[in-house]
């Protein structure tokens, strides 16, 4: 039961980003009940919308998942105009989101010292690949160039060969669940302050602050320890990686003394090896880790001799933590996903229902499930303009001189 308002309601935002890092950032401010509305240029958009994967040729569905739950404006500020609109907007705002390159902004006169002098309590959120200082604060990147140089790479795939690819967007995602924290820390402090204030946040910051190991190996080894990659298994957590069976792959999570011991009993009666339970020396994590050249093989034959639902079931009857490796068509269909509400429908304007990921927010009394679909280009360019004080006749003669754009489909709602 719902019985409260979510927790951002009334508060404004102006979603001034593109890609992934802001958009995603901006529609958990969504979820949390900000009114967001995002600001595209006219004729082609936040460059997401061609961004696969791609329904019916047209519609991006990497778009549509980060983008729902926010209004859309669709404006020209290189007219008089439409720069003098978006600074009515920027005025009323308490948060503005934008991920450009340091000093793109600026130069446009919407950087934070633009913003702030005019509308003092802004909460001005930046997001870019080095933050705003240091020495490669002036370079561009992508996600894919954090992950690579925050030494996580470094640590994943096999021995000796080029790491993988990680296929989620680890430093953008991350970035953004981190300002999502920091806008409602900053926002908090308004409420004694009266004052805003400018986040920087950097991809590569945020993926080396991951580091709940690698860092404090390096530091307190005195430079002697580098994590590296080690493939299906972590040599400092034995028994904690990924195993084989007859038709796929599982994880394994018998790393903790009691864990271990009730699986070794397991696996030693399984296959007629019960000194492998008895064996002391892998009663201890540091006994393991140093005998683990002796104990995998045990395990991996174990595992290669029955189907993975066989595994699962003889470790879920000793209590010990394992899961199927799934891809994403059982991630989706799995009970426990369903259950939790991780995938939402939506009603779009043009493409009718619509099945899309959730965010992992469950609040006691609200909902924070956004029913709201992406919003079309220029969907809601009347509304806010109507908010701002705009009469009829100004929004049309805007409209009419490409100031405000909107397309074709929008005519049509």
């Amino acid at each position: 039961m719902n019985t409260q308002n979510q927790p951002l309601a009334g508060i404004r935002v102006i979603d001034y980003s593109h890609f992934l890092a802001g958009p995603y950032l901006s529609r958990c401010l969504a979820a949390l009940g900000a009114e967001v509305i995002k600001v595209e240029r006219p004729t082609t958009g936040d460059a997401g919308r061609q961004h696969a994967y791609l329904f019916d040729g047209l519609t991006s569905g990497y778009y549509l998942q980060q983008n729902m739950g926010k209004k859309g404006l669709c404006i020209n500020i290189k007219d008089p105009r439409g720069r003098e609109m978006l600074e009515k907007l920027c005025d009323g705002a308490d948060v503005f989101v934008e991920n450009y390159r340091p000093g793109t902004l600026k130069k446009l006169g919407l950087g934070y010292e633009d913003l702030s002098q005019r509308n003092p309590g802004l909460v001005y959120c930046s997001i870019s690949a080095y933050g705003h200082t240091g020495p490669d604060s002036h370079r561009a990147g992508f996600g894919l160039i954090a992950e690579a140089k925050s030494g996580i790479m470094a640590m994943v795939g096999q021995p000796g060969e080029a790491p993988p690819l990680l296929r989620v967007a680890l430093g953008d995602i991350f970035t953004g669940s981190n300002a999502v924290g920091a806008i409602c820390a900053a926002l908090l402090g308004r409420v004694k302050s009266g004052k805003g204030q400018h986040i920087d946040m950097a991809l590569y910051d945020c993926l080396v602050s991951m580091h709940e190991y690698a860092v404090q190996c390096y530091t307190l080894s005195g430079g002697k320890e580098i994590p590296v990659q080690t493939g299906h298994d972590m040599p400092n957590s034995t028994l904690y990686g990924v195993f084989t069976a007859k038709d796929g792959h599982l994880v394994i999570a018998a790393q903790v003394d009691d864990a271990w011991k009730r699986f070794a009993k397991l696996v030693g009666e399984e296959t007629g090896n019960p000194g492998f339970a008895t064996d002391t020396r892998f009663h201890s994590s540091g006994g393991r880790n140093e005998h683990r050249l002796e104990l995998l093989p045990v395990v991996r034959a174990w595992t290669n001799e029955r189907t993975v639902v066989q595994c699962l079931a003889a470790l879920d009857a000793i209590d010990v933590p394992s899961a199927k490796v799934q891809n994403i068509a059982e991630v989706l269909a799995d009970p426990q996903i369903r259950a939790r509400g991780m995938l939402v429908e939506q009603q779009h304007p043009v493409l009718g229902k619509v099945s899309l990921g959730n965010l992992p927010y469950r609040f006691s009394d609200c909902d924070t499930t956004i029913t709201e679909a992406a919003p079309l280009l220029g969907q809601h360019n009347r509304e806010v303009a109507a908010s701002l004080g705009y009469v009829d006749a100004d929004i049309d003669a805007m409209v009419d001189d490409g100031v405000l754009y909107a397309e074709d489909a929008v005519s049509r709602l």
